[in-house]
């Protein structure tokens, strides 16, 4: 039999549970507050009193006064009213909690959203000290999702310069060789002009690649002399006009500079897709008003979409003529995938004009920004995984693959994290959080506030004078090379000769307890040619039946239906469409 529940007021104060909040936090208010503050102005006059050198004492009480009655007194935060000065240590908790969080808290496998591991791994490869592990993993090698690579018994040795891309062979005056591994989107505006110029002399001391995102061309980039690629974003910043609009004159011009390699269409970011980029106006100082062309003290807001082109086809015309403005060089442009429809739709496009771009990149949800909502980075584009596999199958379906470079970008800190990319889709990738750790970024993630400690994100003078950009150059081209030297020796120890060998058949991912399945399996590629063959595999059938070369916008599948089958003259089209729609429809049992 149950014995019958003690009364509260029954259960002896040591056999309670302890209290969440202490009591004394419970029971202060204005009442407590004033009686405090009575009772330390009475100590310390009569301190004072008693000796006449402790009367600065009396100023502890004053400020106590002041700070309870301007808490009492303000509206804004119940908080301070109902707790006087007590209510202040709430704030001071929250704005130290993440310095706390990752130094005492946070293990070395949690990402949030780099693990201290993984910055770990940056700041030794950048400062060419010792980066071996010892004792063996610290990962739970039979955790769901824990991944490995197949390994070989007849390992190889792959040279350097298998680790370095051809972009613009095809179709390009001026073709660039990248290096398989660069610096990733970041603008001068949003990263400080030492950053900018250490990441720039970085990539001249390495042999690579630095992108300027959308912010501009600014002078810093090009300080140097390290290759550039230009990106070209909504806002046109470096190749506008007065209205604000592109502008072909300007945009040859700046093209024109011997250090700028290759141009980037900038139609979306994984950390804010269909947003527009966010420079907060604390970041707007009049040099960089002056080299984005915008007015001083408002937060400079891109547009979500450009004004230059519109549709599958006006993209490709536009990266064309692109192309012929900057005198050859190789153009691309960079999204992160939204629907599958609008990216079939431009590769509907290529194959109905013959336009190409001489390279795609590819961004993940999970990419970071200096400022962004909440809403847009956690929860609208897809992750980079998802993402290239749909960009790469789509390629290879459509028979383009081998004419189009594909480039990702998303969380790259290691040669693991490099070949895995590689092996499901990429050509070459880009960093540009694990290239701000070999800065001296410290994830103090205050970039959006100005007040970046290490002066990497932040405008504020005083910050950007810590930052040496000679020593922060060395380790951003040392952390590149040993990363890439790490991605060799995986590429070896799979008995390749080179990365462009790599596929996914070589990654194995645990799904479950007991089951593991190739990447291969899990991510499946399609057959070469299918698309443009009018033969989609049913997963790939609705969204391409549903894409046109003419505009973004999808079009019904039932309309196109008839329209597909007569243009293709395929009935096995036909057949996957119908079986899809009824799917859809619940006409027919799914499983």
């Amino acid at each position: 039999m149950t014995p019958p529940p003690v009364a509260p007021e029954n259960v002896k104060r040591w056999e309670r549970p302890p209290d969440r909040v202490p009591a004394f936090v419970e029971h202060w208010g204005r009442g407590p507050f004033v009686a405090t503050a009575v009772l330390l102005t009475a100590l310390a006059a009569g301190a004072a009193a008693w000796s006449p050198p402790l009367a600065p004492l009396l100023a502890l009480p004053a400020a106590f006064w002041v700070m309870g009655l301007g808490d009492m007194a303000q509206k804004r935060q119940t908080i301070l009213r109902n707790f006087p000065v007590l209510g202040r240590l709430r704030s001071f908790a929250e704005s130290i909690r993440p310095e706390l969080r990752q130094y005492f808290v946070e293990s070395d496998h949690e990402e949030n959203p780099f693990s201290r591991e993984q910055r770990s791994l940056v700041y030794q490869r950048s400062k060419d000290v010792l980066d071996t592990l010892p004792f063996g993993t610290r990962l739970n090698v039979y955790q769901t999702g824990y991944e490995w690579l197949n390994h070989s018994l007849e390992p190889t040795h792959p040279g350097p310069e298998t680790a370095r891309v051809l972009v613009g062979a095809e179709r390009c005056k001026q073709p660039y060789s990248a290096s398989i591994f660069n610096i990733s989107a970041m603008s001068y505006g949003s990263l400080s002009k030492a950053a900018v110029r250490a990441l720039n002399k970085g990539a001249k001391l390495g042999g690579f690649f630095h992108n300027t995102g959308e912010g501009g061309l600014s002078p810093y980039h090009l300080e140097h002399g390290g290759d550039i690629v230009w990106q070209v974003g909504t806002g046109y910043f470096s190749a506008r006009g007065p209205d604000g609009r592109f502008s072909p004159e300007r945009f040859a011009e700046n093209a024109a500079q011997p250090a700028v390699r290759m141009i980037e269409v900038k139609l979306s970011q994984g950390a804010k897709p269909a947003h527009g980029g966010i420079l907060p106006a604390g970041k707007v100082t009049e040099e960089v008003a002056r080299i984005r062309g915008v007015p001083m003290g408002k937060d400079v807001l891109s547009p979500p979409a450009h004004t230059a082109f519109s549709g599958p086809r006006g993209l490709l015309e536009f990266v064309a003529r692109l192309r012929e403005l900057s005198g050859g060089k190789p153009v691309g442009f960079k999204l992160c995938m939204g629907n599958p429809v609008e990216f079939m739709g431009i590769v509907k496009a290529m194959l109905e004009t013959g336009l190409l771009p001489d390279y795609i990149a590819i961004d993940g949800g999970e990419g970071g920004t200096g400022a962004a909502p909440l809403e847009f980075s956690n929860s609208v584009g897809a992750p980079l995984v998802e993402g290239l596999r749909l960009a790469h199958n789509t390629l290879v379906g459509a028979a383009l693959r081998d004419r189009v470079v594909l480039l990702s970008a998303g969380r790259i800190t290691s040669g693991f994290d490099l070949m895995h990319h590689l092996a499901i889709g990429a050509d070459a990738c880009n960093s540009a959080r694990g290239m701000m750790f070999a800065l001296g970024c410290i994830q103090a993630l205050k970039c959006n506030s100005n007040k970046c400690p290490v002066g990497v994100a932040t405008q504020d003078e005083r910050l950007v004078a810590g930052l040496d950009v000679d020593d922060k150059a060395v380790r951003v081209a040392n952390f590149h090379r040993r990363t890439v030297t790490s991605l060799l020796e995986l590429v070896g120890a799979a008995g390749l000769a080179s990365p462009a060998e790599l596929h996914p058949e070589l990654l194995i991912r645990r799904i479950s307890q007991t089951e593991v399945k190739p990447v291969s399996e899990i991510y499946p590629t399609v057959e070469w040619g299918c698309l443009a063959a009018g033969e989609p595999p049913p997963r790939y059938a609705r969204w391409w039946a549903m894409a046109s070369a003419d505009h973004f916008k999808p079009a019904p599948v039932e309309a196109l239906l008839a329209k597909t089958h007569l243009a293709l003259g395929n009935a096995r089209m036909a057949e996957v469409l119908a079986a899809e729609l009824k799917r859809l429809s619940g006409c027919a049992p799914t499983r």
